[in-house]
């Protein structure tokens, strides 16, 4: 298949100089025990440095394995820096239009789950975040730009907001694409950041790795990282294992090298203008493509035609309501056309969402094919919709029974469960 339009997950073209670069024997054969290789530890420290400078955080762990590590050990830093002040906050603020993995990040580490609506216009809604926060207030999880692709313009008020109860603010780094070399999170006042090195920084995402997810801190909470941390003493690199509040460690060894070395070759390469024009392109592509979309029949752009930053939300609600084809049949309608289908039914706060996200390295050629695709979809919705019911026709496989699918007694992920479903004759 073509492209991949992935939603909440940046699927850039990733340049193969930096996958070369990673599979040198230089790298793949350092043993995790050789811990004064000079080579491996400069590289480490200096993209701490760029990812400091890019997001205005003082200090970053290179340690967690994705992103939803990465949130879990925000999470634990949180957790234990109120509990050093002696307080008892167990409550973490989270929008109705976050990523999933917030909510599941902040349970896991111990916390309540405060959630707070939408407003309508696609923001947090500041007044329910004014009700929600309190004494037991310990943080925010929030993305910036949001899942809907919009910048929340009242950061600042967010921020001084949670700020103000006592909580800290963490920052959800999917969407940083939507910002990159534009903005930085700690200048709106993120105390905790979050960065997925597999979608931003030239890493193919996808199929269950390999990722990194990088935690970045500001001053008040640098001694809380995992350790080790990488330092230099104006003459040597070495693993700094002294910092005085840390969580400890949060994974075996000292981060996923060969996707550090990708995400330094990556910011080597760009540089900071490249970067700032990345997201440019980002932004453009994707605004290019809400535009087009919008006066399809059937489609329409939820909270208003506002500008999108790297991501857009699309709804086939009318086109469900009017044809009975829905965002599921549209996505298997894509697959026959040669395209991947975008990430569908989220946000839930979306009916029938489709999401798209068309970064910086897409072609106006190929957002193009794109929307005449969606296009004749829609024609053939309104004129003979039993024709999308069944797509996809061009694959091995046609169109599963979901349910079945996704049924715990008809599950099969592996050979094992296929040979216990043959035992138990299901």
């Amino acid at each position: 298949m073509d492209h991949i339009h992935l939603g909440s997950c940046t699927m850039k073209y990733n340049p193969r100089i930096n996958e070369e670069l990673s599979w040198m024997d230089e790298v793949q054969w350092i043993h995790p025990l050789q811990e004064d290789i000079q080579g491996i530890l400069e590289i480490m420290y200096k993209l701490e440095r760029m990812l400091s400078s890019i997001t205005g955080m003082k200090r970053f762990s290179l340690q967690p394995a994705a992103g939803a590590h990465g949130e879990l050990t925000g999470c634990l830093i949180i957790r234990k820096y109120h509990k050093d002040r002696g307080e008892n906050r167990d409550e973490i603020i989270i929008p109705d239009s976050a990523h999933g993995t917030n909510p599941a990040s902040a349970a896991m580490a111990g916390f309540k789950v405060i959630e707070i609506p939408t407003n309508e216009e696609g923001l947090v809604d500041i007044e329910a975040l004014k009700s929600a926060v309190g004494k037991r207030t310990a943080g925010m999880m929030l993305t910036n730009p949001n899942t809907l692709g919009l910048f929340e313009r009242n950061i600042k008020e967010i921020t001084e907001i949670v700020h103000d109860a006592g909580g800290l603010m963490y920052y959800d780094g999917a969407n940083l694409q939507g910002i990159l070399g534009i903005a930085r999170p700690g200048d709106m006042g993120f105390d905790i950041v979050h960065l997925n090195l597999h979608k931003t920084f030239s890493t193919p995402h996808g199929g269950g790795g390999p990722g990194s997810g990088p935690i970045g801190v500001n001053e008040l909470l640098e001694d809380y990282l995992p350790i080790p941390i990488v330092d230099f003493d104006g003459n040597k690199y070495y693993l700094n294992w002294n910092l005085p509040k840390t969580i400890g460690k949060v994974r075996n060894w000292y981060g996923s090298i060969p996707v550090l070395v990708r995400a330094y070759s990556y910011l080597l390469s760009m540089g900071g203008k490249g970067l700032k024009l990345s997201c440019y392109a980002s932004v453009v592509n994707t605004n290019y493509f809400m535009k087009k979309v919008s006066k399809i029949r059937g489609f329409t752009i939820p909270f208003g035609n506002a500008y999108r930053k790297h991501e857009v939300v699309i709804s086939a609600e009318k086109l469900a309501k009017e044809t009975g084809v829905t965002a599921l049949d549209v996505a298997k309608a894509l697959i026959d056309k040669g395209l991947h289908p975008p990430t569908i039914y989220f946000p839930i706060i979306v009916k029938e969402a489709l999401m798209f996200e068309f970064t910086d390295t897409e072609t106006k050629e190929n957002i193009d094919r794109y929307i005449e695709a969606l296009k004749e979809i829609s024609d053939i919705a309104y004129s003979n919709p039993e024709i999308l019911k069944k797509c996809p026709n061009n694959t091995l496989v046609g169109r599963i029974d979901e349910v079945y699918a996704n049924h715990p007694k008809t599950m099969c992920l592996s050979y094992k469960m296929y040979l216990r479903k043959i035992k138990e004759n299901i």
